[in-house]
């Protein structure tokens, strides 16, 4: 079995590495602009497959992995905040909220099918003052993360609760349901891992 991870992303890379499967990684070109009227649940759905099918032609004997992620507050999708300025914005819309991040995630196989999903997990806020919020911000600068934080890092201090399945989720791949659609496949993946 040959994996590709169709992502640019250190962050889908580390936690994929932490499965010891081997794989490869490429970055799919694609216009992640949404539809109209597009809700964010089909949108990170329909991005994770079109990622996937962007490399087929590239890696056609590759089963290829396709994920995307989008962060909800107050309803409305949240993007990477980019600037020190936007990532304090966020927070302070997100202090004393439930925060919702839906993750798409697709395996697509060599013969072209594929198996698509959206997971959940949200992060409960405590309430925050803008001091935590400057200082967690210039100690983890989270400029290149949706919600504007680091779970992995720091900002497990901003939080009241978790709540979901896989906490992978938050950082944009959910490894307990790709391990699932793996042994749907008909892999085993504990067989795949590399020990060297």
């Amino acid at each position: 079995m040959q994996l590709l991870l169709a992502s640019s992303s250190p962050y889908r890379r580390q936690l994929l590495s932490q499965l010891k499967l081997p794989f490869v990684y490429a970055a799919p070109d694609i216009d992640e602009s949404p539809q109209a009227c597009e809700t964010p649940e089909h949108y990170v759905k329909r991005l994770a497959i079109i990622k996937a099918q962007a490399l087929r032609g590239q890696f056609p004997e590759h089963w290829i992995i396709g994920s995307d992620q989008c962060c909800l507050v107050n309803g409305k999708i949240t993007g990477k905040p980019l600037t020190i300025e936007r990532a304090i914005a966020q927070l302070q819309a997100s202090s004393g909220q439930k925060v919702r991040f839906l993750t798409g995630l697709c395996v697509l196989a060599p013969d072209g099918s594929w198996q698509s999903i959206v997971e959940e997990f949200a992060v409960h806020f405590r309430q925050l003052t803008h001091e935590e919020i400057a200082l967690y911000v210039q100690a983890e600068q989270p400029l290149d993360c949706a919600g504007s934080f680091k779970v992995e890092g720091l900002g497990i201090h901003l939080f009241e609760r978790l709540e979901g399945r896989d906490p992978n989720t938050l950082i944009g791949l959910p490894l307990l349901a790709l391990l699932d659609m793996l042994r749907a496949a008909g892999f085993s993946p504990l067989h795949l891992i590399q020990t060297h």
